[in-house]
């Protein structure tokens, strides 16, 4: 990949998602975009460039996007998170929905990628809230359409579940027979707490008006330079109602920007309750 080709799909990149690829990602770009230099029969870098400059390449553009993203992850990531969710936030949230009149407890998977940080989500807020009349819902977007299809799909292999307690993975997991052996798919009655979205999040307003008690941006700030961490921040705090809570990376952190969140633990913010 010569320079000019690299510059070219970077500042792409950065145009549509606002993931800063250094060029120390150079030979990760190169590795990735093979794939796509085969399906559109483009005999090099230059060739592919120049079809992602043609009238009509919205659609290339989008698996261009959909090769560069990272998308590994598994369930129960990070799993301190769905601890502190468990013990602190949801228990506090209860205890304020009645008095701010929540009809459910909401939260926003930002960048929610093949589905098992959002599924994640919706075990541990069933759990919890068993045998409570407050219901929940989870909103997931991501930036790939073709991954939030096999988030929708909701099933798994065993690599992606082998995080989760085997009696959480009996209650809300269906075990695959047959020609599904080693898969796993999210029950229906759980996938239903779930909506699905392509999003953009440095793009426009999210495709929802009501703020949420709980954000998950989790290993995502990592791709973006400061002020896109600053604008991206702003974004997800609006979203938050007084008190909410905003989750990010463990690898992450916001000391370096500007914010009005409070620290509560590491990778845990928490929107002021009054101005």
């Amino acid at each position: 990949m010569r320079d000019n080709e690299f510059e070219f799909i970077r500042s792409l990149v950065y145009e549509r998602t606002r993931i800063n690829l250094g060029t120390d990602k150079r030979e990760l770009v190169a590795a990735r975009l093979g794939k796509r230099l085969r399906a559109t029969s483009s005999s090099d870098f230059g060739e592919y460039c120049r079809i992602l400059k043609s009238p009509g390449s919205e659609e290339e553009l989008a698996r261009l996007i959909d090769v560069i993203s990272t998308h590994h992850t598994f369930f129960f990531r990070e799993k301190e998170h769905f601890e502190f969710l468990r013990s602190h936030i949801v228990p506090e949230m209860l205890a304020r929905s009645r008095g701010e009149r929540w009809p459910a407890l909401r939260a926003w998977s930002a960048a929610c990628s093949s589905g098992e940080e959002c599924y994640s989500l919706a075990i541990t807020f069933d759990e919890c809230l068993r045998g409570s009349s407050w219901g929940w819902r989870i909103e997931a977007t991501d930036v790939s359409e073709s991954i939030l299809e096999k988030a929708r799909a909701g099933i798994y292999d065993e690599e992606s579940v082998g995080l989760i307690p085997r009696e959480l993975s009996r209650s809300h997991l269906q075990r695959g027979i047959g020609g599904q052996a080693g898969k796993y798919r999210v029950k229906a009655r759980l996938r239903s707490g779930v909506s699905f979205h392509l999003h953009n999040l440095l793009g426009g307003e999210p495709p929802f008006a009501e703020p949420f008690q709980v954000i998950l941006c989790r290993n995502v700030m990592i791709y973006f330079d400061r002020p896109t961490q600053e604008e991206l921040v702003k974004r997800l705090t609006r979203q938050l109602v007084p008190g909410g809570y905003l989750l990010v990376g463990h690898s992450e952190s916001l000391t370096a920007i500007k914010h009005s969140l409070t620290p509560v633990k590491p990778a845990v913010y928490r929107r002021p309750l009054s101005p």
